[in-house]
């Protein structure tokens, strides 16, 4: 079971502070920094001092990092055209040493869309789908040999499909609770599919139907299976709560619905998501101040799992 750190800086946080949290992540002996790609806070924060560029963020601990694989969850397909982030991925995976991967979704906020004026146009998942056939053909089409693409959404033509990226393929996540067209997507697309912040039950039907889809494609045995999952874990009952106040949670709630706990509560869990076949878990830090936290769970969690 590989554990992933996975941060949501929309909330608040500098590059600095992400950069801590990242060399954290490494030292520590985790296997992967993600983040989001949001422009806008959620909830009751402040999220000051503001936004960062979730591509712009990777290419920077691209350079401050040795090991650690560096992703999405997940870049949003209406922030940016797909030629374009096709070259920017491409670019960041070059700086990184080929550690980069690529989650892609349809981006559903709409707030923050007009909070910065970026189109929210109504048809995003056909959007999608031409966004992963065109950046994955892009860094698939051979060197010296072009690229063509005619949609309903995007025209590329005669394009040179570079720079390519140091790895010989980028994985590509796809993930989502949609019953029908998102499992169709993975199968198509996706390396790896990620059920974000559902049960144990939730996440076996869901994985049942990518398998199927899967099967069905020819690719049963291709697809990495993996959730994120809010994580709170603390020595004593005390400390679980101090941490949950921090994120502005219930322990009961946190418990229900993520990783909360005694770090042997937390192993247990996650031992339940491994039994219907997630083999990564991507752990949703929010405080991102409390590097005791990551240090907790990398000394009793994580060795547990190897």
């Amino acid at each position: 079971m590989d554990l992933r750190i996975f941060t949501e800086p929309q909330q608040g946080a500098t590059y600095d502070t992400l950069l801590t949290v990242a060399k954290a992540t490494e030292d520590l002996g985790f296997d992967a920094f993600f983040r989001s790609d949001h422009y806008l806070r959620m909830g009751n924060v402040d999220g000051l001092p503001g936004p960062t560029d979730a591509w712009i963020t990777l290419a920077g601990l691209a350079r401050e990092t040795k090991r650690i694989r560096l992703g999405t969850l997940m870049t949003a397909g209406t922030f940016r055209l797909p030629g374009v982030l096709a070259i920017q991925v491409a670019q960041v995976d070059q700086m990184s040493g080929g550690r980069v991967e690529l989650g892609l979704g349809t981006g559903w906020f709409e707030e923050e869309h007009k909070a910065y004026g970026i189109p929210f146009p109504r048809e995003k998942f056909a959007r999608l789908e031409e966004q992963l056939e065109i950046v994955t053909g892009l860094w698939a089409t051979d060197p010296g040999k072009t690229f063509d693409f005619h949609g309903t959404y995007y025209d590329l033509a005669d394009s040179p499909a570079l720079p390519k990226p140091a790895q010989r393929k980028i994985p590509v996540l796809v993930g989502g609770h949609g019953p029908s067209r998102t499992p169709r997507l993975a199968a198509k697309y996706a390396d790896e599919f990620n059920m974000p912040f559902a049960s144990v039950e939730d996440s076996e039907r869901q994985f049942g139907r990518v398998r199927a889809a899967a099967e069905e494609a020819g690719r049963s045995d291709e697809l990495t299976y993996s959730n994120a999952l809010v994580v709170c874990v603390g020595r004593d009952e005390a400390e679980v709560a101090r941490r949950a106040a921090a994120i502005g949670r219930e322990v009961d709630e946190l418990k229900l619905n993520g990783l909360a706990g005694s770090p042997a509560e937390v192993v247990d869990k996650i031992g339940r998501y491994a039994g219907i076949g997630s083999r990564r878990i991507y752990l949703q830090i929010l405080d991102l101040d409390d590097l005791d936290h990551l240090e907790l769970i990398s000394a009793q969690v994580r060795p547990q799992l190897s």
